[in-house]
């Protein structure tokens, strides 16, 4: 049921929505995509940015070690977590199966489902903490002021951590792990084949990693499994450093964009933000597991529990946007502005006065290693 305002927005037909990766894709063990964004060197070695010369001196101060930092003698029954009927991180769990695909399934095979979810989900983390890896370097080639290249060289080296710890967890920890999601790889080829650096900022910093916070925040919050959450609290520092790195840098490059330009913008989120909302929808897990996956992700989409959980997801963009002052540019004469409309129509503005990730990083930041 849609709020009053909301209106039912899908980023394509539902065949569209239920691609999944081919056998072929698979099988891949690359994936290349053209970029030929210019590099830039600046001569100018002042430090004139004093917000971003801080975010760089906190992150050097917040490395941590994947190997020595992280209790990998906690062991992990992804079973017995996935059969846990206290556990939220099971969103499938809440589905009414009657009239659906997972109907005919046991119990046994439902909570084997919920685990393989959970395991995709954690996959897509790991190939999106690549896709900010890639992204990251590009800025330091492309951005043109020093202190942003300082501190976008650390986040180089946080995003590597990243994708190594999942990948170690889900190779060690869980008996399996899920491809890419073809939509996910996608954005994160729109995003890396632009040559503007803010657009890089853009589509990873606010956007995918503005997404993949608040996801973070609720897995934190949730998970019964103490491994993972220790793994949680030390990437949700990095990337509210990350998230709070891109608002700070590009409320200064917009400051100066035409109002084509800032449009421009807007359109992307807005089509970034639809398709990050339904079209991450576990495909691979029913294409794995032998389901009709057009019916299931009908299924999902549908889900009254489901479509809630995904507005979630966007309690760390909005605010951030509305920072940046993409949320209403465009306003005039008591209309309101572009972006700020088509964020009503999804149902998402409830998040606008939530706090943005320049004023959060902070609190989110660690001194020490965390407890589980």
């Amino acid at each position: 049921m849609t709020a009053p305002g909301e209106q039912e927005i899908r980023s394509g037909t539902l065949e569209e929505l239920a691609q999944t990766v081919t056998a072929e894709e698979k099988a891949e063990a690359i994936h290349a995509v053209r970029s030929a964004p210019d590099v830039t060197f600046t001569w100018d070695y002042e430090r004139s940015r004093e917000h971003l010369s801080k975010l760089y001196e906190k992150a050097k101060t917040s490395q941590w070690n994947v190997t020595t930092d992280i209790d990998w003698s906690i062991d992990v029954d992804a079973w017995a977590i996935a059969r846990d009927p206290n556990n939220p991180m099971n969103t499938t769990m809440a589905i009414d199966r009657a009239g659906t695909p997972f109907e005919k399934l046991s119990e046994d095979e439902w909570y084997d489902l919920g685990a393989a979810g959970q395991s995709w989900v954690l996959s897509q983390f790991m190939h999106g903490e690549q896709g900010a890896l890639i992204c990251t370097a590009q800025i330091v080639e492309t951005v043109p002021w020093i202190d942003a290249k300082y501190y976008a060289s650390t986040q180089v080296m946080d995003e590597a951590r990243h994708v190594e710890v999942y990948a170690r967890y889900l190779t060690e920890k869980l008996p399996y792990y899920f491809p890419i999601n073809v939509h996910l790889r996608a954005l994160l080829d729109d995003v890396v084949a632009d040559s503007r650096w803010d657009m890089t900022y853009l589509g990873m910093q606010i956007m995918i990693e503005g997404l993949a916070l608040a996801a973070f925040g609720f897995q934190y919050q949730t998970t019964p499994d103490p491994l993972l959450k220790q793994i949680t609290r030390y990437v949700m520092a990095d990337e509210a450093r990350h998230v709070a790195f891109g608002v700070l840098s590009l409320k200064e490059a917009y400051a100066d964009l035409a109002a084509a330009e800032i449009r421009e913008r807007q359109e992307f989120c807005y089509e970034a933000a639809v398709k990050m909302r339904d079209r991450f929808l576990q495909q691979e897990v029913w294409d794995w597991y032998g389901l009709p996956v057009k019916e299931c992700t009908r299924v999902m989409l549908d889900s009254p529990i489901q479509a809630e959980f995904r507005k979630v997801l966007f309690s760390k963009i909005v605010p951030n946007l509305k920072k940046l002052g993409l949320l209403d540019a465009g306003a005039n004469k008591g209309q309101q502005g572009w972006l700020r409309q088509k964020f009503g129509e999804l149902g998402v503005l409830q998040f606008e006065d939530w706090e943005d990730t320049g004023a959060e990083y902070e609190r989110m930041q660690l001194e020490h290693a965390p407890s589980a």
